[in-house]
């Protein structure tokens, strides 16, 4: 029998809010970051803090994981004092968006050591990860899904995707590919109609009540853009990784997306332009340059 204990690594912009839930919805939680200070509230709160990776992994059963990057997803499963090396760890669920290969590479690699790896990326931004509303995709068996569906819960909405390792992945991809397009087209195309002389207020508010709407319209203009905040939480290099993902697995497949392709294009000169650790909706900007116009709200101060 599993033991109640859950181990949690990456205390990030997702990780912090998502770990928050599992502790709040009464899981008792070993805590892991590379960065102390992020650990520090989690043991206020009750948490417990382990001093690496293989240290979690060697005091629980399931581990969580919300990491930037495949590398690093990588590293942590099986670099220096890294996952591999505990002694307890049974299930990792892995909450990163790595791609289908990547998911299937690790789970293979843990299965050798009898620890069964889940690709569980999840959807929503950091705002779903605070509100417990992301939707959150699982691949891997049944009965580990059936097994984690409280904490599952507790993060957000759980989706049985399948049985099969990285097609998790594959799913959270594609949703990733249409939110990067919706979010530059829709700079593009409210930056015509402002160019025209349309309100950038008012073409949101229609465009939120017609045909045309989307996650860019309905939460990142309103909420960043045209208020000027940019800080939506989510970087320009994180959407770029997840839109050369689909792109790389699309080819691996013989697959020709000319459209999925010039939204990597669009994503390649936001992260020259604007650098990887811009928030993502600051992509808008380019297009403004561009058209010589602003996307603000009247009296927006950025």
């Amino acid at each position: 029998m599993l033991s109640d204990k859950i181990g949690f690594i990456g205390l990030g912009n997702m990780g912090v809010p998502m770990a928050g839930r599992l502790l709040d919805a009464g899981n008792p939680l070993v805590v892991y970051d590379a960065r102390e200070s992020a650990i520090a509230p989690f043991v206020e709160r009750g948490a417990k803090a382990a001093n690496s990776a293989a240290d979690l992994a060697s005091q629980v059963d399931t581990v969580f994981l919300s990491l930037p990057t495949p590398p690093i997803v990588e590293a942590v499963a099986f670099g220096e004092k890294g996952l591999a090396e505990g002694n307890q760890v049974k299930r990792i669920v892995d909450l990163s968006t790595t791609g289908p290969q990547m998911a299937e590479t690790l789970a293979k690699k843990m299965q050798d050591k009898g620890v069964t790896w889940l690709d569980s990326p999840v959807s929503g931004g950091v705002g779903g990860a605070k509100a417990g509303t992301l939707a959150v995709m699982f691949s891997g068996p049944k009965a580990d899904y059936d097994n984690l569906l409280p904490q599952l819960k507790a993060i957000g909405k759980p989706f049985y995707v399948s049985d099969k390792p990285g097609l998790a992945q594959t799913m959270k991809l594609v949703n990733n590919l249409l939110s990067a397009a919706a979010m530059a087209l829709s700079s593009e195309a409210v930056a015509m109609g402002a160019k025209a002389g349309l309100s950038p207020d008012v073409m949101i508010d229609v465009i939120n009540a017609g045909s045309g709407r989307n996650t860019a319209t309905m939460q990142k203009f309103p909420q960043s853009i045209l208020p000027g905040t940019f800080d939506y939480g989510f970087s320009s290099g994180l959407m770029f990784k997840d839109v050369k993902l689909f792109n790389e697995v699309a080819k691996s497949m013989g697959l020709s997306l000319p459209g999925c392709e010039t939204v990597f294009d669009i994503w390649q000169e936001a992260v020259d332009k604007l650098g990887a650790d811009s928030d993502f909706t600051k992509v808008v900007t380019l297009t403004e340059k561009a058209a010589g116009v602003s996307l603000r709200s009247d009296g927006a101060t950025g």
